[in-house]
């Protein structure tokens, strides 16, 4: 019998080696990267740098990295100034944006779910009804919300901004869109124990929708915090003014208020950077969860 030679061969390691046009695009990528972080950061950084400046540091030819001497009293000027009562709207902004996201994301998300789940003979209909509204700029109703506004008595108070404003054509769209994907067995098992459309949606959907919720609301906060042309012509009494409308007021025919302006800024966008930092995750999630579907 003839013997068989076996060979028996020590398996070498796969190296991981890149290409050079492999390693070039790495490194373009991260220089791309870069510029694009650091193109992103100069706007934070010049509202800062000028906030903790003089005039004369803001205005002046000489530019500095930061001026020497940091003006941490532009803070204290900024909430003593009698003209502008700064607390008072961003009090005034943080009810408008709290009381305005609720609203929104009570209706929006109710209208959504009955859009994508309850089966009516019109409710086809009612879709495209409401993404009409999307349509219509916001100026074509602008005159009409404002004479109702004034017929009920709102101008200068916190009702005639906040209610005209609770409900968002476009979130309810993306409620319907994300509730059309959403598991349909949980809803079933809790018709099987003799649930509704409304306990089911309070007691099984909500609880499993929170992280979409959560985008959703901070999209929806950043945008009535920095709401601007309606708290205008409705908060024409200086207690119902906002933070945006407060810092447009440093800036007048006569005189630019720059130092003040910047800090005004600095201060009115800490509150969205808090709110993006803790919520940026829920961001991704609602957009990849919203599900652009029939």
């Amino acid at each position: 019998m003839a013997a068989i030679e076996r060979t028996t061969r020590t398996p070498q390691p796969i190296g991981h080696s890149r290409s050079p046009w492999g390693v070039v695009g790495a490194v373009l990528r991260w220089v791309a990267l870069i510029i694009a972080t650091l193109l992103f950061l100069i706007p934070f950084y010049l509202v800062l740098r000028n906030a903790l400046s003089t005039e004369a540091d803001i205005t002046g030819v000489d530019w500095k990295f930061f001026p020497t001497d940091l003006q941490w009293g532009n803070i204290r000027e900024l909430f003593e100034d009698e003209n502008v009562p700064m607390a008072r709207a961003l009090y005034n902004s943080a009810v408008i944006g709290v009381l305005g996201t609720g609203g929104q994301l009570l209706l929006a998300s109710m209208a959504g779910y009955g859009l994508a789940r309850i089966p009516y003979r019109h409710a086809d209909k009612v879709f495209y009804a409401v993404m009409a509204t999307l349509m219509i700029p916001a100026a074509v109703t602008f005159i009409p919300s404002f004479i109702v506004v004034s017929s009920l008595g709102w101008v200068s108070t916190l009702r005639g901004m906040i209610i005209p404003t609770l409900f968002s054509g476009f979130a309810a769209f993306l409620f319907r869109q994300y509730f059309l994907g959403f598991p349909k067995e949980l809803e079933e098992a809790a018709r099987v124990d003799g649930a509704g459309y409304f306990t089911t949606f309070w007691r099984i959907v909500v609880p499993n929708s929170l992280p979409f919720f959560a985008a959703i609301a901070a999209i929806t906060f950043i945008g009535n915090w920095n709401s601007f042309i309606w708290p205008l012509v409705i908060g024409q009494d200086e207690k119902s003014w906002t933070v945006q409308v407060a810092m447009s007021t440093f800036i007048t025919a006569q005189t630019v208020n720059v130092h003040q302006l910047f800090m005004a800024a600095a201060v009115s966008i800490l509150p969205l950077i808090l709110i993006f930092a803790f919520l940026q995750r829920y961001l991704i999630q609602g957009v990849t969860q919203s599900g652009i579907k029939d």
